[in-house]
């Protein structure tokens, strides 16, 4: 009884000192990046000994298939797996005691450090599954009535543009979608394009932080900064941005923000979180009921019923994960290895690129076609004779291949990807 007792108290402790010093981050990475920083020396090839050993702490880097599809989910490290394991295994003894009564009282310290790496008040910022849940609180949240206008892009992601068009059949709102041929390597083009659409019915700007399909950053500051002079609110989509970019929330100025925590923070699957700029919290109603749907308390959106409070709880290690590579680091590393096989696949006849490889315009994400193929074809070769896991983007105006790389991925998987489009293209 007492190896009992003892096992479910260890168990639960590994999570609920996720930001201590018995965290599993300190207890299987922390000695291996403090060795790994005496290999960092600025910028370049000098540091792949440094970045090797953050490839070593996912096991991803170890598959037997290339995986540079993490624009879709990204793998978790070693200390998030164990973590999520052993809260698993934990709740399983009892999950209306373990998960109720223990690891609930996690998720205020969880929202203290979720809201200090995303630079917000605590009260400000709600946990939940994904980008999906968080944006469309927000979209079927909002006080909107018949005639009013939302402005858009066709390139947004397809489950908020959904929202949107069930908001215009359901209430009458007008949703204007603007068109845009990325990449567009000039801000002003992309901030008069919202301003020229912009009515005195216009109440909401939608932007999408960096387009899933073919990764342009967009300039969400500087259209967050023309909307307010209008009156006008702007919601932010920054799935693809979050644990990626190096910014925080408050930088862009604007009034909501949704993202997944299981893309580039690589938490566990079916992770996310919620920002409202604090006064504006009142006004927007749950998409699941509460109590108290008014109320200003952020806490109200997370009234979803019986969910994994396993998968909430992990998220404590990758946030330790992050914060040992360092936002600034990050973005640099993914946009160098963006620009690595980019640049190279230019030179090889018949490969074109989708994206502009400036890192004010892209970071991870980069479009990619072989002249006489298919995004389909291209993508089904890639697999079939490379064991390449990339995923093809076809809709609207966007016609390639997505391939987005991460800090686990190494120069010798983005040489064998350059080895594969030679091929391909060859052959063609």
């Amino acid at each position: 009884m007492n190896h009992r007792r003892n096992f479910f108290k260890r168990s639960a402790a590994v999570g609920l000192g996720a930001f201590g010093a018995h965290s599993l981050f300190n207890h299987l990475h922390a000695e291996a990046f403090k060795s790994a920083e005496q290999h960092w020396n600025g910028e370049g090839e000098s540091n792949e000994s440094y970045w090797s050993v953050i490839q070593q702490a996912y096991t991803a880097s170890k598959s037997d298939i290339l995986i540079l599809n993490n624009g879709g989910v990204s793998p978790s490290p070693t200390a998030v797996q164990v973590a999520l394991e052993r809260y698993n295994m934990t709740a399983a003894q009892g999950p209306s005691y373990y998960m109720w009564r223990i690891m609930d009282k996690g998720r205020e310290p969880l929202r203290q450090r979720l809201a200090s790496l995303a630079g917000v008040d605590a009260d400000e910022l709600a946990i939940n599954r994904n980008a999906t849940e968080a944006l469309n609180t927000v979209i079927f949240g909002l006080p909107l009535q018949k005639g009013d206008e939302v402005i858009g892009t066709t390139l947004d992601y397809p489950n908020m543009m959904h929202a949107w068009n069930q908001r215009k059949l359901r209430d009458g709102i007008i949703y204007k979608q603007l068109v845009f041929d990325f990449p567009i390597e000039n801000d002003d083009i992309i901030v008069q394009a919202y301003e020229k659409a912009i009515t005195p019915r216009t109440k909401i700007i939608h932007i999408t932080h960096i387009i899933n399909w073919v990764g342009q950053i967009m300039p969400v500051k500087k259209i967050s900064q023309m909307a307010h002079k209008h009156g006008i609110e702007v919601i932010v989509d920054g799935a693809h941005s979050f644990g990626l970019l190096d910014f925080k929330i408050p930088d862009l100025e604007c009034d909501y923000f949704g993202t997944s925590l299981h893309k580039f923070l690589s938490a566990p699957l079916g992770t996310g979180m919620m920002w409202i700029k604090k006064e504006k919290i009142a006004k927007i109603f749950p998409l699941s009921g509460s109590e108290h749907p008014q109320s200003p308390d952020i806490r109200k959106f997370e009234t979803l019923g019986t969910r994994s409070f396993c998968i909430e709880q992990a998220i404590g290690e990758a946030i330790n994960f992050q914060e040992a590579i360092g936002a600034k680091r990050k973005e640099e590393r993914v946009h160098f290895l963006k620009n690595y096989w980019g640049s190279q696949a230019l030179k090889i006849p018949g490969v074109r690129l989708h994206t502009s490889l400036k890192p004010e315009y892209s970071c991870a994400i980069a479009g990619v076609t072989v002249d006489g193929l298919t995004p389909q074809e291209l993508d089904k070769a890639f697999f079939k004779d490379f064991k390449i896991h990339t995923t093809a983007m076809v809709y609207k105006n966007v016609s390639c291949v997505r391939v987005t790389p991460h800090v686990y991925t190494s120069l010798a998987d983005l040489d064998h990807l350059l080895e594969a489009l030679d091929t391909i293209a060859r052959k063609v």
